[in-house]
């Protein structure tokens, strides 16, 4: 049995919960999952400050791969500042159509959001210019978007899939020219991928009409901000997606991934037994695939999707399973398909 070591990253509210879900999942795979928790609930961050970032860094260098729950943020982020750590640079989002999730866009869809997560006007927060005018400086560096580039043209290889870049190269020919070129030379590398561009405000209002012309997409810090929460709107629900955020190496393969679920932590619920594990799971879908578990992965996502659509889910999407119950039933249904595959 393969043995794989992961840092575990525990959150707030709903966070234990989870994590909970997580490991019953775990040792119901045919693999053998080393968990090494690193505690950023609010009360270990106000009781150890900096030295517990600073052993949060030295698990996921350890590690390479981390989940991460969701954190309440106080003080500061922990996402923002592990970020910073980690040397995040490239934000993989995967939203698609979820079956059983009701939703007022009726059109099927299965998009993965490559999104530069750094530079743009994010990393200035501006300047006020005399007394009625405000200044930011946009930032985008070549080395970043290559990486990005990198991720996105081995995903799409990978998967064949096709790639599109998006961006105002038009209008911002600078900045969003200089995207756009670094990405005309990594797809030299890559003649077996279909790319195509598009001028960004343009590709919203066509993933609209018709989503299914679209598959990878390539954009800037703030565009993939705007596209992810505009494609999660489309599918149903902001907090019910999971993303993975990346460093590289001088090579440009990953180096360190951390994959965290996008809702927050529910104080409303904590403790409660009622919270939806889909993010979480799809998530740790995502670890699974990282680290080179893909059948593991595909029994995970694709148990978690059939249940939804059967209506077989927790109270938020109109089922009546609490977080325990469903997390029985994907542990059925993923021993059920993995047994299939042997």
């Amino acid at each position: 049995m393969a043995t794989f070591h992961v840092t575990e990253y525990l959150g707030d509210g709903i966070g234990p919960e989870l994590s909970e879900a997580v490991h019953r999942v775990a040792d119901a795979l045919p693999i053998n999952i080393v968990f090494h928790p690193i505690d950023l609930s609010v009360e270990s961050r106000e009781k150890d400050g900096k030295a517990l970032y600073d052993a949060a860094l030295e698990s996921i260098q350890r590690t390479q791969v981390a989940l991460k729950y969701p954190t309440a943020t106080v003080k500061e982020s922990p996402n923002a500042v592990l970020r910073r750590l980690c040397d995040f640079t490239v934000i993989h989002r995967p939203v698609a159509t979820i079956p059983g999730l009701p939703t007022n866009f009726t059109e099927q869809f299965d998009l993965d959001i490559i999104r530069v997560a750094t530079g743009g006007t994010y990393e200035d927060p501006g300047r006020n210019i005399g007394k009625a005018g405000a200044v930011s400086v946009r930032i985008v560096e070549a080395e970043t978007v290559e990486q990005a580039a990198v991720y996105a043209f081995e995903l799409a290889r990978r998967t064949g899939r096709t790639v599109t870049s998006a961006s105002k190269y038009t209008i911002q020919r600078i900045t969003d020219g200089l995207f756009e070129r670094v990405i005309d030379q990594v797809a030299e590398s890559y003649q077996g991928v279909q790319r195509r561009k598009e001028l960004f405000d343009a590709l919203l209002a066509k993933i609209i009409i018709s989503p299914r012309d679209y598959e990878i997409i390539l954009v800037l810090n703030e565009y993939g901000d705007f596209l992810s929460d505009m494609a999660c709107g489309l599918a149903g629900s902001i907090g019910i997606g999971a993303s993975g955020s990346f460093s590289f190496d001088d090579r440009f393969k990953v180096k360190l991934a951390m994959f965290d679920p996008s809702g927050g932590t529910a104080p409303d619920i904590a403790g409660q037994d009622k919270a939806n594990p889909t993010a979480v799971f799809l998530a740790f879908s995502m670890l699974l695939h990282e680290i080179g578990a893909n059948a593991c992965a595909e029994a995970l996502k694709t148990a978690n999707m059939n249940l939804l659509h059967e209506g077989e889910t927790t109270a938020d999407l109109g089922g009546s399973l609490s977080l325990s119950a469903f997390t029985g039933r994907i542990i059925e249904r993923a021993r059920e398909s993995l047994a299939g595959k042997r």
